[in-house]
């Protein structure tokens, strides 16, 4: 970073007065994907609650939202946890609805795998893993 002197002459006897830098984004907004994966991630946990709530999917299932609010919630803070929580969670379901695809060739199923798909080669960038700490 450059630091640049104001235009101003000194004062007498004192030295330059120098301008700070202009502040940069947050870490977090520096990468507008990672926000919209917490998001994902919040609304899959959404998803599958009420879908327990509805009887589509057994009580046991509810372990799911925890983890999917926990990678959420933890990859917002930019914690190397979440992130791999995440990328677990997100291989795991492009497999589940890829499968599933080729079982049902429902076009939805395809969708969602893809989805997963890129979210997961987006959070495996070096650049992304480098801001968690």
């Amino acid at each position: 970073m450059t630091e640049t002197l104001k235009t101003n002459p000194p004062a007498a006897g004192r030295p330059p007065v120098r301008s700070s830098p202009k502040s940069q984004k947050p870490k977090l907004l520096q990468s507008p994907g990672i926000v919209a994966t917490s998001l994902y991630m919040l609304l899959l946990a959404f998803t599958v609650t009420l879908g327990v709530a509805r009887g589509h999917f057994p009580q046991i299932c509810l372990v799911f939202p925890l983890i999917f609010i926990a990678a959420g919630l933890g990859l917002l803070k930019l914690l190397r946890w979440a992130w791999a929580l995440t990328l677990a969670a997100v291989a795991m379901l492009s497999g589940l609805f890829l499968w599933a695809y080729t079982a049902q060739h429902i076009l939805a199923n395809l969708m969602q795998g893809l989805v997963n798909l890129v979210i997961f080669l987006y959070l495996v960038r070096t650049d992304i893993r480098n801001r968690l700490h």
